[in-house]
């Protein structure tokens, strides 16, 4: 998977939307380390939640240009720079501005086939998660996973039968109380890539139907 061109955003762009990081390259990393298993899939639906600059979302266009490709996130600049990335890329990405996945999961019901999340997951007091400034991009609150654990109750609802769902955590998110709350959800779990960035450990989890 070739990392999508991205210089073209510009500086104030991101002062409110999520620059591409060595996390947003760890899950593209990973994706392309599952590539022949997500080629298998042939994937239909592809969505990413919190897509913020699109880099992700776009890669994944590249490569499964059939693919209905969609992103959400609650932040319309960051939904205009991903559509702006896509366009960029020459491929086709139609980006949601919404909470999570609520303006799309009645329609989404049992249907996506890869489903990608880079989450806010840093360690913060809970009164910075969901603000308005760019910190909501990272700002996970108690354990880091105070987004993520509001979103882990769906992932089952939205998957395919074989749908694949890749999520990037941290190590004080506790990724072993993730797995045993998603298999109790029915998805197994595989940790397709880990990584140490700068202070951080991060890992990328694959969850499946098990």
């Amino acid at each position: 998977m070739n990392t999508p061109v991205f210089d073209f955003l510009k500086d104030d762009v991101y002062k409110s939307v999520y620059e591409p990081s060595e996390d947003s390259f760890l899950l593209i990393d990973a994706l392309e380390n599952d590539l022949e298993l997500i080629r298998k899939l042939n994937p239909s639906i592809c969505l990413e939640v919190g897509s913020g600059s699109g880099v992700v979302i776009s890669a994944v266009s590249k490569v499964f240009p059939s693919a209905y490709c969609l992103a959400t996130d609650i932040n319309h600049v960051a939904a205009l720079a991903t559509k702006k990335m896509a366009e960029t890329n020459k491929v086709t990405v139609e980006p949601v501005v919404t909470d999570l996945t609520s303006a799309v999961r009645s329609r989404l019901l049992s249907q996506v086939d890869l489903l990608v999340f880079n989450p806010p997951y840093v360690v913060t007091p809970s009164e910075e998660v969901g603000t308005q400034s760019l910190q909501a991009a990272w700002a996970g609150g108690i354990k880091g996973r105070q987004v993520m654990d509001r979103f882990f109750p769906f992932v089952p609802q939205l998957l395919s039968t074989k749908g694949l769902f890749y999520i990037v955590v941290l190590k004080d998110n506790n990724p072993d109380e993730i797995t045993e709350f998603m298999f109790g959800q029915g998805l197994k779990m595989n940790n397709v890539l880990s990584r140490r960035c700068g202070i951080e450990h991060l890992s990328v989890l694959r969850f499946e139907n098990g």
